[in-house]
């Protein structure tokens, strides 16, 4: 197994800096292998430490960055965190490190990833989805925005924001510490946030539309994208999920036929996190299988 090196890595896209981290071997090899770990909405960077690791020990390059308006990287001074703007912030750090062997999105990733390839098809060899579809379950979004919409005003300790995840999430084992946490609050007057821009999922206005250009979230567009998409494809799916149904997979497959998918048994939608051991084997088996 090989040794692994992080180094930080930063980029400029549409006037904003993203921050990001790459891990290596300490020895890499001049074979293209880059994997690109692309977060969900509401998490950062950091979310990926330990797959990261993981795929770099077995001779990958991977990278993550905090999408726009998440962790360190900037906020958008207007706003803007359409699906199209944090596509387009993917294709300025691909232009920037190179190609993938993979792009590897959980949620918001996984659509930001099928929206780039859909666009592009020569970015990347294959692409992998953590707990999404481009045909997701209501009753999950609908759990996931009022989680992310409901905290505005904070929490007024570190244990009490952890109680308020481990409602969200039962599947996820508590950690002894809390010191983690920290990595993902911002401590504001006294009360801590969530370390992401507010106005990245604003409370629910009258009869959102998603059929529109403008919307952050396109469904019909991400349909459509995907349906044009040929790579070698790996859902991984958290067997208790709300997210991903046994239904979506099927109307998933019906448009990429190439679809392969896996369940991590005791990990709900933030997969890596509640298994990292799990998720992390079958993504390598994915691309040991494809790419040597």
């Amino acid at each position: 197994m090989m040794q692994v090196e992080r180094q930080d890595v930063q980029v400029r896209s549409d006037g904003l800096l993203l921050v990001g981290d790459l891990w290596q071997p300490t020895e890499p090899s001049t074979e293209h292998r880059t994997v690109y770990l692309l977060h969900g909405g509401g998490q950062t960077r950091r979310s990926w430490r330990s797959t990261g690791e993981d795929l770099a020990r077995q001779g990958y390059r991977c990278l993550a960055f905090d999408a726009r308006g998440h962790g360190e990287s900037d906020w958008s001074p207007t706003g803007n965190y359409t699906m199209d703007s944090i596509a387009g912030d993917l294709r300025t750090i691909l232009d920037t490190f190179g190609r993938a062997i993979s792009l590897v999105g959980a949620s918001m990733g996984g659509l930001t990833s099928l929206v780039a390839l859909g666009e592009d098809s020569t970015i990347a060899d294959s692409l992998a989805l953590v707990d999404i579809t481009p045909f997701s379950e209501p009753v999950g979004i609908e759990r996931i925005r009022a989680f992310m919409t409901g905290t505005d005003e904070g929490f007024a300790t570190l244990e009490e924001a952890a109680t308020a995840i481990a409602a969200y999430n039962p599947h996820r084992k508590s950690g002894g510490s809390l010191d983690g946490l920290k990595k993902v609050l911002r401590l504001i007057d006294g009360r801590y946030h969530w370390h992401w821009d507010p106005a990245f999922m604003p409370a629910p206005r009258q009869e959102p539309t998603l059929d529109t250009r403008e919307h952050p979230i396109n469904e019909r567009r991400i349909r459509d994208l995907a349906a044009t998409i040929t790579v070698p494809t790996l859902l991984v799916r958290g067997g208790g999920s709300d997210i991903v149904s046994d239904s979506s997979i099927e109307r998933t497959r019906a448009l990429m036929p190439q679809l392969e998918a896996i369940a991590v048994g005791g990990a709900g939608h933030m997969v890596a996190g509640d298994d990292n051991g799990v998720f992390a084997a079958g993504l390598l088996e994915f691309l040991g299988r494809h790419f040597g």
